[in-house]
């Protein structure tokens, strides 16, 4: 019962802090989409965990957190709002870069992933 109790309580934080990040639209105002490119990788023989795209649109959250895949990883994850931010600022098309993971049972980068961010920036009318 705890956990049930526990895992609604997560949910609830984690569909706040969503709420919170805002709407694309109004985070950064003229970007009609963002998408993320990845490959999620940990340390060891069979290095890559998997390949992922996500697309969002302007309608949507600018949460752009990601939890880390790694079993046994607590309030770890990739933080690419600033990735965003700072393309949307630069008015730049895509970055390519790579974060690592900092959780709690792994303080020094267990996992990693390979990113390239691409905005597209909503047509300007005259």
């Amino acid at each position: 019962m705890r956990h049930r109790q526990s895992y609604k309580e997560k949910m609830g934080l984690e569909k706040a802090a969503l709420a919170a990040a805002g709407l694309i639209s109004e985070r950064h105002v003229g970007v009609s989409s963002v998408e993320f490119r990845m490959v999620y990788y940990k340390r060891g023989v069979d290095v890559v965990l998997m390949k992922r795209t996500l697309s969002f649109s302007s309608t949507d959250y600018a949460g752009f957190h990601l939890k880390c895949m790694e079993d046994g990883c607590t309030d770890g994850g990739y933080d690419l709002s600033p990735v965003v931010a700072g393309l949307a600022k630069s008015r730049k098309k895509s970055v390519k870069g790579k974060i690592f993971c900092r959780g709690k049972n792994h303080p020094i980068g267990h996992a990693s992933i390979a990113y390239e961010v691409s905005i597209q920036y909503s047509k300007q009318t005259a």
